[in-house]
């Protein structure tokens, strides 16, 4: 007391001012490397650690400027009301109180000190069991609530128009009987306009007489109470049912939150072979349809089409005086169409083409085209049947390469109690690795996630689709965390000048887990991308929290006061300001708690700061009493 406000105000940045420096670097540290993350997800990653680390910069001069020049303004006129009154002693809350009796009797009694650190340990390890459990399901980004799917629909090659059309339509006839759903359209021979799915998973391109595509479209989100997911889900069964009856392969295909992926699951099946190459994958995926969860299986490979080749008997044609062009147009006008002209109609906003053509009945088998006549230079006509002479065959089958190796591949995706990819991918990689076994030493079998096989004379499995940006995600935010604790340690070692004090400080990082993962579970929500990049920029914060703790039992202790007691001091006066941290934090995510893609970032943020608030106030302050009791 005594001193003028600015003074006051100066003092007090003075005190915090070194420690918070090196917190906002600490939290800089866990946070910019992120932005490493390579492959599909990294442009849609790196505006998270650039925004947040420009955003602690920036906090910190507002801390260091702003802050201390308000609080001067807007508390004057307490501090002049004590001016004259000399010091005033703290009033401390019941909690403050007990806090200071719960850490003497852990600093003074070794037997519950060792319970404590136990029950840490214990928690933790508690926690982390949940995710191989099956608790906490891992997953790359959760399911989104979007107002449409997609029913792809797949008959046989060679399949009629009106036999695809009859399926299709039983199909959305069931579709429309859900409540949630507003109307069904239905594209047959051609595919919906386009959309997201469409431009990535190439269901634009899809022509024939033996697809179809049906667009469901739900009513608003605020009018039903189920999600889009969880529609689809409920309505695949019965659509697969009316599916398998009439011989057709079916895809519920939902707008995917991310990434632009051809499947769910795509195992890409290389091999030199191309016979040996088609029957591996044939044997993927007889795989996949036994894999629990797995649905919508399918495979690229075509089945041998019958294909009729009309050759021209050129003698018999120039002995009856028929041109060979004359049967090609013919031929082709009856079958294909050809444009003759075109038809202005008031009620149609563009011309109408004038199609020739034969009606359907009378094209569809070769005996009728047979009895197609053909005029002669005479004027006679002529059946096609005495002109030509038919070869039967099959079509050639289309052929993928993918960066020049030949591949085919076999798709699915998932659902039932385990929703997410990596667990249908440990399933068939067991029933691979068996494969494999089998297949002898010449010929053996290897799984991938990251590349492709470098040698083409064996033959390989090679996971894409989300399973492969699963993956890849969560190794480079592996290495992320990696490189954040490195960051980290060697930030605080080069403040601290010890060893030992960063590991007492990074102990809060795994606390956190105590409260992501045990979140997780309670909300039934997946830990996913989002999450884990909740969980390492937490990681700063709560190094932050702890960075202040331990600069100022060394502030106490720079001053004299006994190990013991610095230690329950620094918990004690620290703790308002580390509560008002989490709060900002719980407040701040809530926003994004019940969005679908971000709640688990949210989850990992709330909880971990709440877990890591009530742990690390009372681990840390232990833990460096155990590191340094030793010192004098």
């Amino acid at each position: 007391r005594g001193k003028k406000i600015f003074e006051v105000a100066a003092g007090a940045v003075a005190e915090v001012g070194s420690p918070l420096i090196l917190a906002t670097l600490a939290v800089i540290s866990a946070i910019l490397p992120m932005a490493l993350v390579r492959g599909l997800m990294g442009p849609y990653m790196m505006p998270i650690p650039v925004g947040a680390s420009c955003a602690m910069l920036f906090s910190m001069l507002v801390a260091f400027i702003i802050t201390p020049w308000t609080a001067a303004r807007l508390l004057r006129g307490q501090l002049s009301e004590h001016a004259e009154g000399g010091e005033v002693p703290a009033r401390e809350d019941w909690a403050t109180r007990l806090y200071r009796r719960v850490m003497g009797r852990l600093l003074a009694e070794p037997r519950v000190r060792r319970n404590f650190l136990l029950a840490m340990g214990g928690l933790l390890l508690a926690s982390a069991l949940l995710v191989p459990l099956g608790l906490v399901k891992v997953k790359m980004l959760p399911f989104d609530n979007k107002s449409e799917f997609q029913v792809i629909v797949d008959m046989p090659e060679g399949t009629s128009l009106e036999r695809t059309l009859a399926v299709a339509r039983a199909l959305a006839t069931r579709a429309g009987e859900v409540p949630e759903v507003s109307d069904v359209g239905v594209y047959c021979g051609t595919a919906s306009p386009y959309n997201f799915n469409g431009l990535v998973r190439h269901y634009y391109l899809r022509r024939g007489g033996n697809v179809a595509d049906l667009q469901v479209n739900l009513v608003p989100r605020h009018e039903r109470s189920r999600q889009s997911h969880a529609i689809a889900k409920a309505l695949r069964p019965a659509l697969q049912e009316i599916a398998t009856r009439y011989g057709a392969k079916i895809k519920v295909a939902e707008v995917p939150p991310g990434p632009p992926v051809l499947q769910t699951l795509v195992a890409e099946v290389y091999g030199p072979d191309p016979d040996k190459r088609r029957e591996l994958a044939r044997k993927v995926e007889a795989i996949f349809r036994a894999a629990p969860g797995v649905v919508d299986v399918d495979t690229y490979l075509e089945e041998p089409q019958e294909k009729l080749r009309y050759e021209i008997d050129r003698e018999k044609a120039a002995l009856l005086g028929v041109d060979t062009e004359s049967i090609s147009r013919n031929l082709r006008m009856a079958v294909a169409g050809e444009t003759t002209g075109i038809l202005h109609d008031p009620r149609e906003r563009e011309d109408v083409p004038l199609v020739v053509r034969l009606p359907e009945a009378k094209r569809s088998f070769p005996s009728q085209l047979d009895q197609l006549p053909v005029r002669a230079r005479d004027g006679s006509l002529v059946a096609l049947g005495e002109l030509v002479r038919v070869r039967k065959g099959t079509t050639d089958p289309a052929l993928y390469h993918k960066n020049l190796l030949p591949v085919e591949y076999v798709t699915g995706d998932v659902a039932g109690e385990a929703e997410s990819p990596a667990y249908a991918v440990g399933h068939i990689n067991q029933a691979l690795a068996a494969l494999r076994t089998n297949a002898g030493p010449d010929t053996g079998l290897d799984v991938s996630y990251a590349a492709q096989p470098f040698d083409q004379e064996r033959y390989a499995v090679k996971w894409d689709g989300e399973v492969h940006i699963t993956y890849e995600v969560f190794r480079d935010l592996g290495l992320a965390f990696a490189a954040v604790l490195v960051m980290i340690y060697v930030l605080v070692v080069g403040w601290f000048e010890s060893f030992k004090t960063p590991l007492v400080i990074m102990t809060a990082i795994p606390f956190s887990l105590v409260g992501i993962l045990p979140a997780h579970w309670g909300m039934g929500a997946f830990f996913s991308a989002t999450s884990m990049i909740g969980f390492i920029a937490g990681a700063g914060i709560v190094v932050r929290n702890s960075i202040i703790l331990v600069d100022f039992i060394n502030l106490r202790l720079r001053e004299g006061q006994p190990l013991a007691e610095a230690v329950v001091e620094a918990g004690a006066v620290r703790f308002r300001p580390m509560v008002l941290t989490a709060a900002a934090v719980v407040v701040g995510s809530s926003v994004i708690l019940f969005d679908p893609i971000f709640q688990g970032l949210a989850i990992s943020l709330m909880a971990g700061e709440v877990a890591s608030l009530l742990l690390s106030r009372m681990a840390v302050p232990v833990l460096f009493y155990l590191a340094h009791r030793g010192r004098g």
